[in-house]
């Protein structure tokens, strides 16, 4: 692409880079210049203009963004999104459907990477999404790309994205309570309710036993829920704790204990009959966000999470403190 100041008689079919006022009204940037344009910029006193003007094998602004959205998103129902139109150079990708959105990081960093002026913003990875969210937005910054640039951003960021919508759809919180406390369960209940709700998500009545290994198991291995959560009375200071000994005991697995996340760190995960288990840490009776949002999340929406994936959240995992945690990070 051309691109630079020429006179009027130079400029008809060129792309105007740049606004100009009229005697009435103006001429906007971005428009191709024709004979009328060019007669209405002479009677307004101008001589010349900044334009840009396409080359051979040159793709336009409009022409190049809708290329790369549909390189990112070969088959947007499968992928739970929607494609909007190209305008100025832009496309944006929206969610259909509430769930997490799944980013290829690599593939993004490397097709943006090709040419400064082909570019892709999206979502962190496995961010939450509601229907109709702006998952990523491709930007042709200049008024056109060449076409073999092109041609290497769409392959190199081909099926980089998708939506993974909610896979379970009930789940129930087991609270406990420390013999000689008054625990309604109400405020966790609450917290955890409107996480769920967001996601479409429907949380069984409260239900409270005491904190001890057997009631706990009782309740656990009763539940008919797609996923378990257990909010305990007391926080779980080990892997051999009561919470985890209680889904031992109820015949299921603990995979992990402890994450790099503040607010966060004393979650445990684990499976029961082919059904998550998450052991929330204290944090979560608030409605803040802590690190537990972050695993939730990705389980409801049928997204495996391991311990190594649990282990790459330190970096961006200091979260907003909150304020009712009986341990604050300072004080």
């Amino acid at each position: 692409m051309k691109f630079g100041s020429v006179p009027l008689d130079a400029a008809e079919g060129a792309i105007l880079a740049h606004s100009v006022p009229l005697s009435k009204g103006r001429l906007k940037k971005g428009r191709a210049l024709s004979s009328d344009d060019i007669a209405g910029l002479r009677d307004a006193g101008v001589a010349d203009v900044v334009v840009a003007r396409l080359e051979p094998g040159d793709v336009d602004e409009d022409g190049a963004a809708a290329r790369l959205a549909a390189a990112l998103v070969p088959d947007p129902d499968a992928a739970g999104l929607w494609i909007g139109p190209a305008a100025t150079g832009r496309v944006n990708l929206f969610a259909t459907a509430p769930g997490v959105v799944e980013i290829d990081a690599a593939k993004i960093d490397a097709l943006n990477a090709i040419h400064p002026m082909i570019t892709v913003a999206t979502l962190r990875p496995w961010q939450r999404v509601a229907a109709r969210t702006m998952v990523a937005t491709v930007k042709i910054i200049s008024y056109a790309v060449p076409g073999d640039a092109l041609d290497r951003a769409c392959a190199m960021g081909r099926d980089a994205m998708r939506a993974r919508p909610v896979a379970l759809r009930r789940a129930e919180l087991i609270q406990t309570a420390v013999p000689g406390t008054q625990e309604s369960g109400e405020k966790g209940q609450r917290a955890i309710g409107e996480r769920l709700d967001r996601l479409g998500v429907d949380l069984a009545p409260v239900h409270i036993v005491d904190h001890r290994i057997a009631p706990l198991a009782e309740a656990l291995a009763a539940s008919e829920a797609e996923a378990l959560l257990i909010l305990t009375g007391s926080a779980t200071s080990d892997i051999a704790d009561v919470a985890p000994e209680a889904v031992r005991h109820a015949g299921g697995e603990v995979h992990h204990y402890g994450m790099p996340v503040d607010p966060g760190n004393l979650l445990f995960l684990g499976e029961l009959g082919g059904r998550p288990v998450v052991g929330l840490p204290g944090c979560a009776r608030s409605p803040a966000l802590n690190g537990a949002d972050w695993v939730l999340e990705r389980l409801l929406c049928g997204v495996e999470v391991t311990p190594r994936d649990i282990a790459g959240m330190g970096v961006g995992g200091l979260l907003k403190e909150v304020a009712q945690r009986g341990r604050p990070r300072e004080g």
